[in-house]
């Protein structure tokens, strides 16, 4: 069901967003509708793994007892002496 909604906006912001609209070959209505769609959206959205991270995975190969935070506190300790 769709429903009327009046809205009080500056005259410039609906001026650009007319345009903007226009470009994009789509209604104010509906553009509007799909920010508001996406920004209360409740369902958190999976972020995937992308095909070069996957690529990448099991390339380096670490000893078990490698504590990455020190070596990396050491690398901080370094670079900005």
């Amino acid at each position: 069901m769709e429903t009327k909604l009046t809205l009080r906006l500056r005259k410039s912001v609906i001026d650009r967003a007319k345009k903007y609209a226009h470009n994009q070959r789509i209604s104010l209505s509906k553009m509007i509708e799909i920010y508001l769609e996406s920004i209360t959206a409740s369902e958190e959205k999976e972020v995937g793994t992308t095909p070069l991270v996957e690529s990448l995975s099991g390339v380096i190969e670490l000893e078990p007892d490698f504590d990455y935070k020190k070596e990396y506190s050491n690398f901080l300790t370094e670079k900005y002496k």
